[in-house]
C-alpha cells in the first residue's frame, strides 16, 4: 500500500460525545438527526462501506458484510472547530482550545486594527456570514468600511464587497489581522469573506481565503513530505495547515469540484497522501440550519463515491471521515461536539471489520503513516493491523 486518499466530509458528525453538554451540544447528532428529520437518508454507497454499522441512521441499513471497514473517533482536543479537528486527525492534540470571542473583539483590538488599515469597521459581533452581509452590506458599500464578525470558532472574519474593497486589499487586511492575533489573542484563522451583488441580493464569492497558523507540532503531512512522498491537498487543507507539509494544492469552489480534483490526483502516478476537504456540508448547510440542503449534499456525495472507488489502484486505501459536527436540526448554527465517522476501503485490505471507537482523531494520521510504512512519533494508535 503506497497511497492513501483521505476525504473529510466537513462537519458530518455521527453523534454527541460524552462531554458535549460542556459545549452546549447535548442532543447533537448531525447524521442521525438529519435522517430522522427527512424520513430517512438514502446513502447506498456509504451504506455498503458500513456507515449504518457505526450508529443508527434512519434510511441507512446496518448490513452483515460491508465491503468497507467502519468505526468512529472521539476528539481528544479541547474544541470543536475546523483547525482543531484537522490538526488532530494529523496528530496534533490541543490541550488548550484556540481563543474565541463570543462577545465580539475587545475595543482595543478593534482600534488597533482600524488604525493599521486606515479606516473604521462595521459589525464586530458573532454572526452568520450570509446574515451579516444582508444586515450591513448596504452600509459597507456606502462607507467602504469592512465588516468584521466571528463565530463559535476561533476566527476573525472580514467581509467586503469585491467592487468596494478589491481582493488584494482585503487579503492585505487579513495579513495585518494575522500579525495582530498572536500570543494571548491568538485565533486559529483570519478569513477573507468577499461578496458581490446589490442590496437584497448579496452573495459570497469563491474567493474566500484563510490565513491560518502553523500546527503546534509535527503532523503526518511533515512526515510524508520528509519521506519524499507527495502530499496533495484539495480544498481548504492548504489553508488549515498554513501550507506546512504540503507538496501541491488546489482550491475548489464546491464539493463537486473537490471530488473532480481528488479524482484527477488519483489518476496521477504520485504516491503518498491525497487529503481532501469537502466544505459545502458545513459552510452552505450546517451553519444555515438547512436540513434539506445538507441531506441533498450528502446524497450527491454518495452518488459520486463509486467514481472515486473505481479510480482506486490496487494498493490505494480510501478513508472517509469528518472533523466535527454541525447539526442543522438544532437551534444552534455553530459546530457541534460530536464523534466523527470512520470508513476505510481498499482492494488489498480486509473488509467488514469493526475498527471500533477510537479514543483520538489522531489514530487516523497514525494509521496513514503506518500504511505508508513511515517511521514516526505521531500521537495516536494505528489500526492498520485490523485491516491486513
Amino acid at each position: 500500500m503506497n497511497r492513501v486518499i483521505l476525504v473529510v466530509l466537513d462537519s458530518v458528525g455521527i453523534g454527541e460525545m460524552s462531554d458535549s453538554k460542556l459545549y452546549g451540544d447535548d442532543g447533537s447528532n448531525t447524521l442521525g438527526n438529519i435522517g430522522k428529520s427527512i424520513g430517512g437518508l438514502k446513502l447506498p454507497n456509504m451504506e455498503k462501506l458500513g456507515l449504518g454499522n457505526i450508529n443508527s441512521i434512519e434510511g441507512v441499513k446496518r448490513i452483515h458484510d460491508p465491503i468497507g471497514n467502519f468505526g468512529k473517533c472521539a476528539e481528544l482536543s479541547n474544541g470543536k472547530d475546523t483547525v482543531t479537528g484537522h490538526w488532530e486527525i494529523s496528530g496534533v492534540v490541543l490541550k488548550k482550545p484556540l481563543k474565541t470571542y463570543p462577545e465580539g473583539f475587545p475595543i482595543e483590538i478593534i482600534r488597533e486594527f482600524q488604525n493599521k488599515i486606515g479606516r473604521k469597521i462595521l459589525g464586530n459581533k458573532v454572526a452568520s456570514g450570509t446574515e451579516i452581509i444582508k444586515e450591513l452590506g448596504e452600509e459597507h458599500v456606502k462607507t467602504g468600511y469592512p465588516i468584521i464578525y466571528t463565530s463559535a470558532d476561533s476566527v476573525f472574519q472580514i467581509a467586503a464587497h469585491e467592487e468596494v474593497i478589491p481582493l488584494s486589499k482585503l487579503y492585505d487586511m487579513c495579513k495585518i489581522a494575522r500579525n495582530m492575533f498572536t500570543g494571548e489573542n491568538l485565533v486559529g484563522r483570519i478569513i477573507a469573506r468577499p461578496f458581490l451583488g446589490i442590496k437584497g441580493n448579496y452573495t459570497r464569492t469563491s474567493n474566500r481565503r484563510d490565513f491560518a497558523l502553523d500546527p503546534f507540532d509535527k503532523t503526518m503531512l511533515d512526515y510524508i513530505e520528509e519521506d519524499k512522498l507527495s502530499v496533495m491537498a484539495v480544498g481548504k487543507i492548504e489553508d488549515i495547515f498554513n501550507g506546512k507539509g504540503i507538496t501541491e494544492a488546489v482550491h475548489i469552489k464546491n464539493n463537486n469540484e473537490g471530488i473532480d480534483k481528488t479524482i484527477e490526483y488519483m489518476k496521477s502516478e504520485k504516491n503518498g497522501l491525497i487529503f481532501t476537504n469537502l466544505v459545502d456540508f458545513d459552510m452552505l448547510y450546517g451553519h444555515r440550519n438547512d436540513i434539506k440542503g445538507y441531506a441533498d449534499a450528502l446524497m450527491k456525495f454518495d452518488k459520486r463515491l463509486p467514481e472515486i472507488m473505481e479510480v482506486m489502484k490496487k494498493e490505494d486505501v480510501l478513508i472517509i471521515t469528518a472533523d466535527h459536527g454541525c447539526d442543522p436540526t438544532t437551534r444552534s448554527t455553530d459546530h457541534s461536539r460530536e464523534y466523527i465517522p470512520l470508513l476505510v476501503y481498499g482492494k488489498s485490505i480486509k473488509n467488514s471489520v469493526n475498527i471500533g471507537m477510537r479514543q483520538c482523531f489522531c489514530d487516523i494520521g497514525k494509521t496513514v503513516l503506518d500504511i505508508l510504512k513511515i517511521d514516526n512519533n505521531l500521537y495516536g494508535k494505528s489500526f492498520k493491523e485490523k485491516l491486513i
